[in-house]
């Protein structure tokens, strides 16, 4: 029997990367918002949105640190992953989107209307 577990996100940061060290290696550690639009019975538009936690390692975390902010647009590719830890003595639990790659969609001069050649992790 196959398996799989794939996530496809497009995007957009809802803080700054987070980054720290662990060990010999970068983690980056952000929030990621999906909206998903549609119209009621009534004809209006309505929007839900999805938050999803992400977490980048190593080059890509470096990528993340250097380039990206809260309100950047990215399309990334990953896995979900699910950690358990204890607080007081009581499990935790946390569904995250280990990243695997990363397209930065918006470019450095967005505002000024150029276009830059955009990272690829």
């Amino acid at each position: 029997m196959a398996n799989l577990n794939k996530v496809e996100l497009i995007g957009r940061l809802g803080q700054d990367p987070i980054c720290k060290e662990v060990g010999d290696d970068l983690v980056a550690n952000f929030s990621l918002a999906t909206n998903e639009y549609w119209k009621d019975k009534k004809g209006e538009k309505q929007e839900k949105t999805e938050w999803h936690n992400i977490v980048m390692w190593g080059a890509q975390a470096k990528l993340a640190q250097s380039f990206l902010k809260k309100g950047s647009q990215v399309f990334l590719e990953g896995k979900n992953q699910t950690r358990k830890w204890e607080k007081e003595g009581e499990p935790r639990y946390t569904t995250e989107v280990v990243a695997r790659s990363v397209q930065f969609l918006d470019s450095k001069n967005d505002a000024a209307g150029e276009e830059d050649d955009i990272p690829y992790a």
